[in-house]
Formats: C-alpha cells, structure tokens, sequence
C-alpha cells in the first residue's frame, strides 16, 4: 500500500494553497457553488481535524479533509493526482485519516461519493466503505459566491 519513495504526507500550509486548488480541479472535485479558498479557510478553524497533503519531492500530488464531530468522522477532498493514481496513495492518505480518527476514539467513518462516481465507490468499497441506508440532506447557510 501507498509506499512510494520521496512520498511524505505533511499538515497543510498556507504555501500549498495554489497546489491543492489545482489537484482538486484536475480531478474533478470543485463545483461552482463551492469556492474552494473559502473551503479551505474554513478547514483552517477546524480544530477537531486535519488537512493533510501528499507530496512527491516537495510537489502537491494528493491531499485530504478528515474531521470528529465527537460521533462521526468525516472526510472530504480526498484527491490524488491522475497521474499518480492506482499507485496506493489514496489508500495511504485514507489509513492516515483512519489512524488520526481512530486516535480521537472515533467509531465511524462518514463520507459522501457522487451519484454516477463508479470508480470513487469502487476504491471505497476495496477499502472496506458500504452505503449505509441513509439518505444526505442539505441546506446551504453561507452562499459562496
């Protein structure tokens, strides 16, 4: 799993901000109705999670949102560049989140996939994952744009 030589998992900073937004584009992760600066400045007040990325001699080629609500933990923007995927490396940032999870005496791991994302559910069923007969709501209170 996910051992590739010079690949290091860091907590975000401010100087990856421009890297991270560009992985997310190359894979397909941001939506016009969520500005993802104003997501990540969000992610910075969280102080029950982390932000960690992956890089690859120093360069941005994956990253994660994991946090613990004290019930559930969540994880979002789970990217790993195309170029560099089916290699393990969304697997070793999902064992990161788990193992971060699991240390704050997490039971449960939430995350959402998008409808018609075959691949994404696939790599999360590998992993252990199953839809849970559950169904997400949501109401958006802070308009992003």
């Amino acid at each position: 799993m996910g051992n590739m030589p010079g690949a290091l998992i860091v907590p975000f900073e401010e100087r990856f901000r421009s890297e991270v937004i560009a992985l997310w584009e190359k894979c397909g992760l941001t939506r016009p109705w969520n500005d993802p600066d104003k997501d990540i400045d969000r992610k910075l007040t969280d102080r029950n999670g982390a932000f960690p990325v992956l890089l690859l001699n120093g360069k941005v080629i994956g990253s994660v949102m994991v946090s613990y609500d004290g019930h559930r933990g969540s994880v979002y923007y789970l990217s790993v560049d195309p170029a560099h995927q089916s290699e393990g490396l969304g697997q070793m940032l999902m064992a990161h989140c788990e193992d971060f999870l699991l240390g704050l005496g997490c039971p449960k791991v939430n995350l959402f996939v998008r409808r018609g994302n075959e691949g994404v559910m696939r790599f999360y069923e590998k992993l252990g994952y199953a839809e849970d007969a559950a169904v997400p709501l949501g109401k958006r209170l802070i308009p992003d744009s």
